[in-house]
């Protein structure tokens, strides 16, 4: 049984483990498994690429983590996200994501978590270090999922994440 005054370290430390534990290497084994041109495949233009997915998701991390819980300056275009087009080659496209979450893991690694329930402005959003947080944990899982699946399609493999 987790004590009251240790929720706040056991609730960051589930954070940080489906961050870097389950979300990452989950990301990575998708795009390894895929060419450059299929990271950037689209149904149709109202649907989003892997590319534009994982610069969403570092975009989305920074403003959140960083900049929102961490307090750093943030500089974010959320619009170039998912207009991107370029192609960027898969190796720079994860290394921009990757960095994104590490910074953000480092954020969380040092929080003060007497300071969870501190309201902040992030974006034009008030929000506790608390929502903050939760936001971004579930905001990377349903993109996970979308990422999978558009994994799926263009390998047609089962990636296995499951031994069931």
């Amino acid at each position: 049984m987790i004590k009251n005054e240790n929720f706040g370290k056991e609730y960051i430390a589930y954070c940080r483990k489906r961050l870097a534990e389950e979300y990452l290497p989950r990301i990575i084994r998708c795009v390894d498994e895929l060419a450059d041109d299929d990271v950037w495949w689209r149904i149709d233009e109202t649907n989003n690429s892997i590319g534009n997915l994982m610069l969403h998701l570092s975009g989305n991390v920074r403003q959140w983590i960083c900049g929102g819980i961490g307090e750093q300056e943030n500089t974010r275009d959320r619009a170039l996200e998912f207009s991107e087009r370029a192609h960027i080659p898969k190796e720079e496209l994860l290394k921009i994501w990757e960095t994104a979450l590490r910074d953000a893991d480092e954020v969380l690694k040092n929080f003060d978590t007497n300071k969870l329930l501190e309201l902040r402005t992030i974006h034009v959003y008030e929000a506790t270090c608390l929502d903050a947080l939760s936001h971004v944990v579930e905001h990377f899982a349903q993109h996970l999922g979308q990422i999978i699946f558009i994994t799926k399609l263009r390998t047609k493999k089962d990636l296995k994440f499951y031994n069931l």
